[in-house]
């Protein structure tokens, strides 16, 4: 994780240096100096415990929501470029709280619905980031949304 975190780090300096603080990689740089910091602290401290334990890898390292959620966030990834943010990040959300929390099925779909669309409002509308658009015609909701706002002319 170290040695990740350096790669990173210098890729990260890579963007732009250190040429300012607005400058495209200073948020790349902090954030991989603060994990390159906190998995240097990791380290030194798994190097002073002892090598005998009691811990296992099922249940203490890996446990079975762990590995859940790791194939989930690998099938999210998968399935982003040719689903697109909506539908993707829905079904993902839906799952995840319907195996983490256990809701029912209705209440983690509702939850997933409000967070993407709170997350869809937050970033496409307010900041105008672009989502991978996938199966959901955006382009034309956004346009049938906007034309209910738009005075015509009778």
């Amino acid at each position: 994780m170290v040695l990740g975190s350096l790669y990173l780090l210098w890729s990260a300096y890579g963007i732009s240096g250190f040429e300012a603080l607005s400058a495209p990689g200073a948020v790349p740089m902090v954030t991989t100096a603060v994990m390159l910091l906190c998995t240097g602290l990791i380290f030194l401290e798994t190097l002073r415990k002892s090598k005998i334990t009691a811990e296992k890898l099922e249940r203490d390292i890996l446990p079975m929501p762990v590995i859940v959620t790791i194939l989930a966030i690998t099938g999210y990834a998968l399935a982003l470029k040719p689903l697109g943010f909506l539908p993707t990040s829905f079904l993902f959300l839906t799952g995840l709280i319907r195996y983490l929390a256990k809701y029912s099925l209705a209440r983690s779909a509702l939850l997933a619905l409000l967070m993407v669309a709170g997350i869809y409002l937050l970033f496409r509308i307010v900041f105008t980031v672009l989502m991978p658009p996938g199966i959901v015609p955006e382009a034309e909701v956004i346009a049938w949304v906007k034309s209910l706002f738009v005075a015509r002319g009778n």
